[in-house]
């Protein structure tokens, strides 16, 4: 069965290790390209994620660079994987093919410049996320304790991404910010959160907000960290069965057609027993075949997210 994964930072640890990771078999990527095949994950989103600690004067440059090794490294060196620039070009993937596309975790690097906004745009993002935890110039994520919402230049930054059909990711925003979002996307998601009820982390949704996203008609992925997944200090391995309960919940609250997968892949540091790499998505597929019917598996993993693509 294949899948659809809206979140993984291969492009973040290969600007760490400058260039000498093979995007081909590196056992250091969580998502290369033998696990995309050994999983069977047919479209992978690749994220741009800058340290906030970084001068700001330098993270455009970073950003430009993520996308170079993604042009260069990715792409150009593997003629099986192919960059969906728009929605359509999903589509016109062949059966051998990979799909993939960049997604912007934070808008920090852009500063107050919507120009840079729409470069990036150009450059095929199709998904965007206000913040990273840390508060900039658009909103205040979860990390900022003030807990503000977006800002005129966050809604302006939304505005222009409605116009442009590309999804405004609320998963790392601070809760005013996602009530924010809710009034003024057209094209809600959230690539990579779990349930708060079940996990306490502060970036899990909770019931409130997954009942609004459903409302919304808004994807919500599912992440593979452990951290996301059981409250610290509880059962050590944390195992896929204990990420089943997340989708089991969702379920409960009505997000049958809303759910999908954002494994984190490349951007985590601990690992649920057999779901460590992209090779191994089968698992938690055959894991949720157990307890949901085929059709609903189907959805979880590639189909709920084709049905709500912007048109």
């Amino acid at each position: 069965m294949n899948s659809i994964d809206m979140h993984c930072d291969v492009l973040y640890k290969m600007q760490m290790n400058q260039g000498s990771l093979d995007f081909k078999d590196s056992n250091q990527l969580e998502v290369n390209l033998n696990r995309l095949k050994e999983g069977k994950v047919k479209i992978q989103a690749f994220a741009i994620f800058i340290e906030p600690s970084l001068p700001s004067d330098q993270q455009f440059a970073a950003v430009l660079e993520q996308i170079a090794f993604y042009q260069n490294d990715v792409l150009g060196k593997h003629s099986e994987m192919k960059q969906i620039k728009k929605w359509t070009d999903i589509h016109e993937l062949k059966e051998n093919e990979i799909g993939s596309f960049l997604t912007l975790e934070g808008v920090s690097s852009i500063g107050n410049d919507l120009n840079k906004l729409e470069y990036l745009l150009d450059a095929g993002i199709l998904s965007v996320g206000l913040t990273w935890n840390p508060a900039n110039l658009a909103a205040d994520g979860v990390g900022e304790p003030r807990g503000g919402g977006l800002t005129t230049f966050g809604f302006e930054i939304v505005k222009r991404l409605n116009e442009r059909k590309v999804f405004t990711d609320v998963s790392h925003l601070s809760v005013q910010g996602f009530w924010d979002v809710m009034k003024h996307a057209s094209y809600p998601i959230a690539t990579h959160s779990n349930v708060l009820s079940l996990c306490s982390h502060v970036r899990n949704l909770n019931d409130d907000q997954i009942k609004a996203m459903i409302e919304r008609n808004a994807m919500i992925h599912v992440i593979f960290n452990p951290t996301f997944t059981i409250e610290e200090g509880e059962n050590n391995p944390v195992t896929i069965a204990d990420l089943v309960p997340h989708v089991e919940r969702l379920v409960e609250l009505g997000a049958v057609k809303n759910i999908g997968f954002g494994s984190d892949f490349d951007g985590i540091s601990t690992y649920i027993e057999g779901l460590s790499h992209a090779g191994e998505t089968q698992n938690f597929i055959l894991a949720l075949l157990e307890k949901f019917t085929e059709e609903e598996v189907q959805g979880f993993a590639s189909q709920n997210f084709l049905n709500h693509l912007p048109k």
